[in-house]
């Protein structure tokens, strides 16, 4: 067998490939491992070169290191969003594929000719009838006012009696519209309510029907926007004499979450007909409310009455009196707090 000698320290041409193979341990022909055996037996440079490849891989091996799981993880993502794109880009290649005129008409011509005139012979013939619309009768003559007003008033009744069966617990505002009334009349309010069947209800505060939603939106003060709250305070400020529309409104101080509303539910408290509801209220008020706006409101309120002579000292006022003027954090609070104790207590040293 004649071997064919290359340059000094290269192995041979024919021989190279079989030498990386039998280094890293591949399957080879039972032939060739046995050329490869016998050829490095004598040749030097061959013999090297497969010393060259198993001290590579023997080096490779040592120096193993696993790739981390956080680089898998971020080519596995890569690799998967590659081919979704490949695969939606292949759908949408198909589809328009197949709308495209070309790929459908030009396998048969015939065919797709006689097609396209039937098409363009039925847009000819409907396409007119689908686009002119016979003209609309004209509208009836706009009624006189009078007959306005009574579908008006019709409305109204019928708007009155769909709210007498609806149940406010399931319905919503919609919105609330002050219109100004004359200069001795109270406002109008329109009141648009959600429900299975949408009712209008148009009226000024003293309509029974609109005071019912009034009073139970400040009952209910949850379930409304602050901005409809105040518009429903500032409506019932008007009837604060009311005992019902009292009732609401010491409710909104009590309960409701926005200082603003509890503020306005105050005012409007003050010129009320003096009762113990009132009374208690702005003391519970004084007392117990984190902003000191509302507390100063009630202090105030509390004062005036007591001027007018419109509340007498009791037990409790006073020991609310004094627990303010001692602990209140607000100056103006403890001042007037001590005020009051003084004008309505008994003379004593404090």
């Amino acid at each position: 067998m004649e071997y064919v000698k290359e340059k000094s320290g290269q192995p041979c041409s024919d021989m190279e490939p079989l030498l990386a193979l039998f280094a890293a341990g591949q399957e080879l022909d039972p032939s060739e491992e046995a050329a490869v055996i016998e050829h490095i037996a004598h040749c030097g440079n061959c013999a090297e070169a497969l010393e060259r490849e198993k001290s590579l891989l023997t080096t490779l091996a040592s120096n193993h290191l696993e790739p981390d799981a956080a680089l898998l993880a971020g080519c596995r993502a890569t690799l998967e969003d590659a081919l979704d794109r490949e695969e939606e880009t292949g759908w949408l290649r198909r589809t328009l594929g197949n709308l495209v005129p070309t790929s459908w008409i030009s396998p048969r011509p015939a065919w797709s000719a006689a097609l396209l005139l039937v098409i363009g012979f039925s847009v000819g013939i409907f396409g007119p009838r689908f686009l002119n619309h016979p003209p609309r009768p004209a509208s009836p003559v706009a009624p006189s006012a009078e007959v306005s007003d009574q579908s008006v008033v019709a409305a109204s009744q019928q708007d009155s009696a769909a709210l007498g069966t609806l149940d406010l617990h399931t319905a919503d505002l919609a919105g609330i519209n002050v219109l100004p009334g004359g200069s001795n009349e109270p406002p109008e309010v329109e009141l648009q309510l959600k429900a299975r069947q949408p009712v209008t209800l148009q009226g000024t505060v003293d309509n029974s029907e609109v005071k019912r939603v009034l009073l139970y939106i400040l009952r209910n003060n949850q379930r409304f926007d602050p901005d409809v709250r105040l518009s429903a305070v500032d409506l019932l400020r008007a009837r604060n004499n009311d005992a019902d529309v009292r009732s609401a409104l010491c409710h909104a101080v009590h309960t409701d979450h926005n200082t603003a509303v509890r503020l306005k539910a105050l005012e409007a408290l003050n010129g009320a007909e003096p009762q113990d509801l009132v009374r208690q209220t702005l003391l519970d008020a004084l007392m117990d409310d984190q902003n000191p706006g509302v507390r100063i409101e009630a202090i105030n309120a509390l004062r005036s009455m007591a001027e007018k002579g419109q509340v007498s000292s009791d037990a409790r006022m006073l020991s609310v009196l004094r627990d303010r003027m001692e602990k209140d954090p607000n100056t103006y609070i403890r001042l007037q707090s001590a005020a009051a104790v003084r004008d309505l207590g008994p003379r004593q040293k404090f």
